[in-house]
């Protein structure tokens, strides 16, 4: 019976040991792959102008952390620097819960590059890009310590959001950059092409259907097909994650996929609320039926 009972403690020690060995050898699993197009922690919000519903705005803050998150709101793509110019944004902010929103602003860009200007962004979890001309954007903060504050917010978690020019300035090719223009920004490719690329391989347009623009980034994506091309209407918005992004809002998103639209004979096609798009396979996801109106695809070929 000792025998017997030696034996089975020398058979538990021996397992024990063999699992120890085999906990031990057994790799970790292996990290994510880094994305190659979103953000690789934080979420960028993309809204493509008009009124900026307070759905929206509500669900910005709740990605910020909340009411009491830290929140900033940058209106330097609008012509003006009096506080008239960003008012309304403001309250549209704090009727939708924020509670902590200071302004982010400047024209200078050794002002934008100084540690005291930055200060604000590494105590933020929420950054806000009010509407205007992208390139005022791009001339104030573009490859600035403020770009890099930034992308350090995205880094720990944090959301950056914007609408109209301050959609199209996070995407890696700015399209209505030209400065010389001084009102709408008609023509696409401008005297400034960089966005800050938040968003990277990607043109991003917006008031799409509102103001009938849904064949405008088409020279665009020409010009570059490497590029996706991404037009979102008023009220709408794409919230991207790592390689993906949802479509929220009131209205439709087109895509502009060069190789995919030359192959199928057609120029961009729709996406609506609840639809997501992976961006490293340019596949859509619908829960839609099949045959709605979303599924229709712009026949028109490209032009040669």
């Amino acid at each position: 019976m000792k025998n017997t009972t030696k034996r089975n403690v020398i058979a538990l020690v021996v397992a024990g040991l063999a699992s120890l060995a085999t906990a031990q050898t057994t790799p970790a699993p292996a990290a994510p792959a880094p994305p190659e197009f979103g953000p690789a922690h934080g979420t960028l919000m993309i809204i493509g102008g008009g009124s900026k519903s307070e759905a929206l705005l509500s669900r910005f803050v709740a990605m910020a952390g909340g009411p009491d998150a830290s929140i900033l709101l940058v209106p330097t793509a609008q012509g003006g620097d009096d506080r008239i110019y960003y008012w309304e944004d403001l309250q549209d902010l704090r009727q939708a819960g924020a509670r902590n929103v200071k302004v982010l602003h400047t024209r200078d860009r050794k002002v934008a590059d100084s540690e005291a200007f930055v200060a604000p962004i590494k105590q933020a979890m929420g950054v806000f890009f009010m509407g205007g001309r992208q390139w005022r954007l791009a001339d104030a903060y573009l490859n600035t310590r403020t770009h890099t504050e930034l992308r350090a917010l995205l880094d720990r978690g944090g959301i950056i959001a914007g609408t109209s020019a301050g959609a199209s300035i996070q995407a890696s090719f700015l399209v209505r950059g030209e400065s010389t223009e001084t009102q709408v920004g008609n023509t696409m490719i401008g005297d400034h092409t960089e966005g800050m690329g938040f968003l990277k391989g990607v043109a991003i347009d917006q008031h799409v259907l509102k103001r009938n623009r849904q064949f405008d980034l088409i020279p665009v994506i020409e010009a570059h097909p490497d590029l996706l091309g991404i037009a979102i209407d008023e009220d709408t918005a794409i919230i991207v994650r790592r390689d993906r992004f949802e479509v929220a809002g009131a209205s439709y998103v087109l895509i502009y996929d060069h190789s995919r639209m030359v192959s199928k004979g057609g120029q961009f096609y729709f996406l609506a609320p609840g639809d997501t798009l992976n961006l490293k396979t340019r596949e859509a996801q619908r829960p839609q039926p099949t045959g709605a109106p979303i599924d229709r695809v712009i026949k028109q070929p490209w032009k040669k």
